[in-house]
């Protein structure tokens, strides 16, 4: 791996030489490969299984470290929403969550794609939450709601908006989380396409633009609700020095979140006493990552400056379609259906064809007990797998005709239309492995 020279002369001005030659180094060693479980998806009996298993993620209940990297692609299970790759640093967020959010609130993952914060927020939020997952690039923000569906909770909406953009809805956030665009330097092993795009002009560029965003977004966040501010990068810049502009200029004040050893609390970069979190490779089993969990004045005004909205398109609702809606149901959520482009908001029933209710595959991922009104078929991991490409399946004779849900080690893969002679495969088009081959050895989550 080669390091850009101002990249390394930069690590070894936040940590003088031995500390950062030890970092180069652990960027020379593997990645990590890590997973959450989908709680809501995995019964005792399993989650027992796997902690026999596999080693846990210490600052994430439901995280676990692989020994190796299974074929995600070709693994049913990971289509099916029973787990989430996810980089093990990035879990430190439960932490925060379980300290500072006892009672259900409306939060906002401002910076969500591809979804991995998102889907471990939901799951972490008290019954009676709304989370509003967003995405400001319209392509990812298609991956963002993908992963959102299979995840399967329905106290979940999926925006493609600009930060500026929640301004003008009047609507105010108890939790946001903005786990802002940033130069990326903790992802340098993984992802080698990062060093080759880095530069310390590139890093000015992020702070500025993390900058912006705290600042379109600010406005939204209730007084004394929480902002958790996070990066995948080292440098002080788009870290502690913005972390410092935050309660400089927008008032906030850090709060300290219990953690485990091996992570850094740095607290004494100013005169103030800032907490702030740092996760480095030489030190924890994870990638770069940085954390401060913010907290707005109490007295500040709940007055918002209104701006015009960074597009002018309206959200268009399928009146076809029928939408299960969340449990949180408050009237914010319809100014936010109103006022934001909204991809989908709580689970969507299925569309009317002609005479006939074609189900969504969303009320296939999610728990909730409509999906138990149709007949369920398990199928081979080869036929899981041809649903998976969208190919035709032929089920046996003897199974019912009509809606069918097919399982897979008894988790849910999608809806079929059994014709008898063959079935309709309902798996989204979009959404299927295009991949024609299988790999010579297939390496799957074992679940009992």
């Amino acid at each position: 791996m080669n390091l850009p020279i101002d990249f390394i002369a930069q690590i070894h001005d936040l940590l003088g030489e031995d500390e950062a030659n030890r970092l180069i180094n652990s960027l020379q060693e593997p990645s990590p490969v890590s997973i959450r479980i989908n709680p809501s998806k995995v019964n005792n009996a399993q989650l027992s299984t796997l902690n026999a298993q596999l080693k846990r993620v210490p600052w994430c209940n439901n995280g676990y470290y692989l020994p190796e990297r299974l074929t995600f692609t070709f693994d049913p299970l990971f289509h099916a929403g029973v787990y989430y790759v996810q980089e093990a640093s990035s879990m430190f967020l439960e932490q925060a969550v379980k300290q500072v959010v006892t009672n259900p609130v409306l939060a906002l993952d401002l910076c969500a794609a591809p979804g991995g914060k998102s889907t471990h927020l939901r799951s972490l939020l008290p019954d009676g939450s709304l989370l509003v997952a967003n995405e400001v690039i319209r392509n990812r923000s298609q991956i963002l709601a993908e992963n959102i569906t299979k995840w399967g909770h329905p106290d979940v909406m999926v925006t493609n908006n600009d930060p500026a953009d929640f301004a003008q809805t009047n609507v105010y956030f108890d939790f946001i989380l903005a786990d802002v665009p940033c130069s990326g330097e903790g992802m340098f092993r993984k992802d080698e396409g990062a060093i080759g795009e880095w530069s310390a002009a590139n890093v000015e560029i992020c702070r500025q633009r993390q900058r912006r965003i705290i600042a379109d977004i600010w406005s939204s966040l209730k007084p004394g609700g929480i902002l958790v501010y996070s990066t995948c990068t080292f440098n002080t810049k788009e870290n502690e020095e913005n972390v410092d502009w935050i309660t400089r200029e927008l008032g906030a004040t850090t709060v300290n979140v219990q953690h485990e050893s091996g992570i850094e609390l740095v607290n004494d970069l100013t005169d103030k006493k800032l907490n702030v979190y740092r996760f480095f490779p030489h030190k924890v089993k994870g990638e770069g990552f940085f954390m401060s969990v913010l907290q707005k004045h109490p007295d500040d005004s709940f007055s918002p400056v209104m701006r015009k909205s960074s597009s002018n398109k309206k959200n268009k609702k399928v009146q076809t379609e029928e939408i299960i809606r969340s449990s949180y149901y408050k009237p914010e959520q319809d100014v936010l259906e109103q006022k934001l482009r909204v991809l989908q908001s709580g689970i969507s029933l299925g569309t009317v064809k002609g005479k006939d209710i074609i189900p969504s595959h969303a009320l296939a991922m999610t728990n909730v007990e409509q999906r138990n009104t149709y007949p369920q078929v398990e199928v081979t991991y080869e036929q899981a797998i041809s649903y998976l490409r969208r190919e035709t399946i032929v089920l046996d004779p003897t199974y019912p005709k009509g809606t069918v849900l097919l399982t897979y080690k008894q988790q849910i893969l999608g809806f079929v239309k059994n014709l008898g002679n063959r079935a309709n495969n309902l798996y989204p088009q979009e959404w299927r492995i295009r991949s024609g081959y299988l790999p010579e050895e297939v390496k799957a989550l074992a679940l009992s």
